[in-house]
C-alpha cells in the first residue's frame, strides 16, 4: 500500500509540474494564439451544438474524455474563458489546466486516504475525503483568478505610457496601423503583455477584419474598462475624422491620474490592512517578551515562599 501511495504521489507531482510549466510558458506568436481563440469562439457561438471531438493528440483526447462527465463541459468553457483573460491563449492551455487540476485532486485524495487510520470505518474515511475534494476543486480555480487579476493589472499599469507613446507616434504622420506596430516594437520589452494585445489587433486588421470589430474583441478579451474607453475613442475618431493624436494625449493624462489615484488608495488601505497583522502577530509577541519574565519570576518567588513555609 505504501509503494502504491508513493507511485501515485510521484505520478501526480510529475503531471502537475509538467502541465504547470507548459501552461505558464511565455507566448511567442500572438497571431496564432488569436486564430486559436477565433476557432474556439466559432465553436461556442457560430457552431452551436458542436461538441468536442475525440482525436487530435493526447491532450485533445484527454479534454474530450473530461467533457463527457456530466456538468464538466460548462466548467471547461468557463475555465477556458478565464485562461484567455489571464493571457494564456495556447491551443493546449485548457487541456494542461484540466490535467493539472485532476493531478492535484488525485494527489490530495490519495494523501487524505493514506493519513487516515486503517481502523476507521469506510464511511468515515470517505467522509474524511470531503476537505480534499473541496480544496482540489477550489484552489486551482483561485490560482486562475489570481493569474487573471495579475494579467489585468499589468495591462492597466502599461496603458498610460503606451497610449501616450501612441499619440506621439501618430503626431508624426503615421497611420494608425503603422503607429500601433511601431509602439508594439518599442514596448515589447517593457510591457510585453499590452504589446502582444495591440499586435494581435494589428494582425487582425491586416488580415481583413474591420478595425472596430478587432477593438471590440480586444475589449472582450481583456475585460478592462480603460481599454474599452480607448477602443471607443479610436473607433469614433476614425468614424468622424477627428484628430486622434490630441485625444490620445488627453486620455493618457487621465489614465495617469487614475493610476496615481489607485496608488494613493493602495497606500491608504495599507494602514488598515496592517492593523490585523499587528493584532495577530506583533502584539502577542510583545506581550510574551514583556510579561513572560515577570510571570516566571513571580512563579519562582511563589514556589520559594511555599517551600519555606512548608519547612
Amino acid at each position: 500500500m505504501t509503494i502504491l501511495f508513493f507511485i501515485l504521489t510521484f505520478a501526480a507531482l510529475a503531471a502537475m509540474a509538467w502541465s504547470g510549466l507548459q501552461l505558464l510558458q511565455p507566448q511567442e506568436n500572438p497571431l496564432e494564439d488569436r486564430l486559436d481563440e477565433l476557432m474556439a469562439n466559432r465553436r461556442k457561438n457560430g457552431g452551436r451544438g458542436e461538441k468536442r471531438r475525440f482525436g487530435g493528440g493526447f491532450l485533445n483526447s484527454f479534454l474530450y474524455a473530461v467533457s463527457l462527465i456530466p456538468g464538466l463541459d460548462s466548467v471547461l468553457e468557463e475555465s477556458e474563458q478565464l485562461l484567455r483573460q489571464a493571457g494564456v491563449r495556447k491551443r493546449e492551455a485548457l487541456s494542461l489546466y484540466a490535467m493539472f487540476n485532476l493531478a492535484f485532486l488525485i494527489f490530495l485524495l490519495v494523501g487524505s486516504w493514506m493519513i487516515q487510520e486503517e481502523s476507521k470505518p469506510l464511511f468515515s474515511k470517505v467522509l474524511g475525503l470531503a476537505p480534499a475534494v473541496l480544496l482540489g476543486w477550489l484552489l486551482p480555480k483561485q490560482v486562475l483568478y489570481r493569474l487573471m487579476r495579475r494579467y489585468k493589472n499589468k495591462l492597466q499599469e502599461a496603458l498610460p505610457d503606451t497610449v501616450d507613446l501612441l499619440g506621439i507616434v501618430l503626431g508624426t504622420g503615421l497611420a494608425l496601423d503603422q503607429a500601433m506596430t511601431r509602439v508594439c516594437e518599442e514596448m515589447k520589452f517593457i510591457y510585453p503583455e499590452l504589446s502582444a494585445e495591440f499586435f494581435t489587433v494589428v494582425m487582425q486588421v491586416k488580415a481583413g477584419q474591420d478595425r472596430s470589430k478587432a477593438f471590440q474583441q480586444l475589449v472582450r478579451r481583456t475585460g478592462i474598462e480603460d481599454i474599452k474607453s480607448l477602443a471607443a475613442m479610436i473607433i469614433q475618431s476614425e468614424r468622424f475624422g477627428t484628430s486622434l493624436s490630441q485625444a490620445l494625449k488627453v486620455y493618457a493624462d487621465a489614465l495617469r491620474m487614475r493610476r496615481r489615484l489607485r496608488g494613493e488608495k493602495a497606500v491608504g488601505e495599507a494602514g488598515i490592512k496592517m492593523v490585523l497583522a499587528t493584532v495577530l502577530f506583533i502584539l502577542p509577541v510583545i506581550f510574551i517578551i514583556t510579561l513572560a519574565p515577570a510571570v516566571l519570576t513571580m512563579m519562582n518567588n511563589l514556589r520559594g515562599g511555599i517551600g519555606a513555609s512548608a519547612r
